[in-house]
């Protein structure tokens, strides 16, 4: 797979391909369609609940029209395809009604991806799902994130378009036995040149800058992924107190934790084992970190803090690129920008030989 292929898939972009993470929280659909005016591929926020008349899914619907206005008269491809990707998460266990509750809004709206993370680990639901899409009159372009090698292979598998290759700097989640980046976008990278896969590599973690998309465009990533930095975006509808801390941070190692605390510390079962997620420090993690128990911390937070205080505890989810993220920005410039830079970081290595 080259990149060329993805730019047939989706003839709006521009190189090198950047997209915009479904982070669920910040993602608008403001943000998502300037990621694509910007010769991006912006998503929408992931759901979850795909219960009957469940009310994200009757969400998804409203904004995948609301993206049809904003985008105006460009908003399809010549294929048909909506000009954007949806996103799904399916750990919850309603996912096995994604038949009767989500295909028919992708049936309907015919966004040109759609993206797929944290399989459940009993139910095992993304071939079928895959399965599904691909039977469509117009089917998607299928992203499937992954964390390690393995879950690559079985992507892959699964009927994957594009494997998204997460490193374990994201920000939100993630696998618990995952890997960095760079060996991660390797070693998916040879499994699919070595198997002779029509199959994309994006890369994602970590990466909020020109600097970082030219060091995934050297280890071959056909696309990469920005979460981060978008959160603090002039659209993103991320509370304002979080974007104040996301802006004031530095030092990404100290001030994010990937550790199941943070779902744990929020009372949130969505994930199930095989996830955890990094989320910005607190007071309340210092002293889980200084060796406090779970038991003991969770009880400080109910107990010790205003409740408005303690919200500001917990749930800021970003990566370990955290301290590089120092303006809000309109989604479309960040595009715009970090692509300029990644050329120039291009062409000052190629300027060394």
């Amino acid at each position: 797979m080259s990149t060329s292929q993805v730019l047939k898939w989706f003839p709006w972009l521009q190189t090198p391909v950047i997209a915009s993470a479904p982070m669920a929280g910040p993602v608008s659909p403001e943000l998502a369609a300037e990621v694509t005016k910007a010769g991006g591929l912006g998503f929408l926020a992931c759901i979850a609940d795909l219960s009957e008349n469940s009310s994200q899914v009757i969400r998804l619907d409203a904004e995948l029209i609301k993206i049809r206005q904003l985008l105006g008269d460009n908003a399809t491809t010549p294929s048909g395809h909506l000009r954007i990707g949806a996103g799904f998460l399916t750990c919850h266990s309603s996912v096995v009604n994604f038949e009767a509750s989500a295909l028919p809004i992708i049936q309907k709206h015919k966004p040109a991806a759609v993206w797929l993370f944290a399989p459940h680990e009993s139910i095992r639901p993304q071939r079928e799902i895959v399965r599904l899409l691909k039977g469509l009159e117009l089917p998607p372009r299928v992203f499937i994130q992954v964390g390690n090698a393995t879950a690559a292979k079985e992507a892959i598998d699964d009927g994957a378009d594009v494997v998204v290759a997460q490193g374990t700097d994201a920000g939100g989640h993630q696998y618990v036995r995952g890997m960095g980046v760079v060996p991660l976008l390797s070693e998916t990278r040879k499994l699919v040149d070595e198997g002779g896969y029509d199959v994309a590599v994006f890369a994602a973690g970590g990466i909020t800058n020109g600097k970082g998309v030219a060091a995934m465009l050297a280890l071959e990533a056909d696309g990469v992924v920005i979460g981060t930095r978008f959160i603090v975006a002039k659209e993103s509808i991320l509370p304002e107190f979080r974007k104040k801390i996301v802006l004031d941070a530095v030092d990404g190692a100290l001030s994010t934790l990937k550790s199941t605390f943070n779902d744990k510390i929020a009372d949130s079962d969505l994930w199930g084992s095989l996830y955890d997620g990094r989320a910005v420090v607190g007071p309340i993690h210092e002293k889980f970190l200084a060796g406090a128990s779970f038991e003991d911390c969770h009880k400080s937070l109910k107990d010790d803090y205003p409740p408005e205080e303690s919200e500001k505890m917990i749930n800021t989810w970003a990566g370990a690129g955290i301290g590089l993220v120092t303006k809000v920005q309109p989604a479309g410039e960040i595009v715009r920008e970090v692509r300029e830079e990644a050329k120039e970081a291009i062409r000052k290595v190629a300027a060394r030989f």
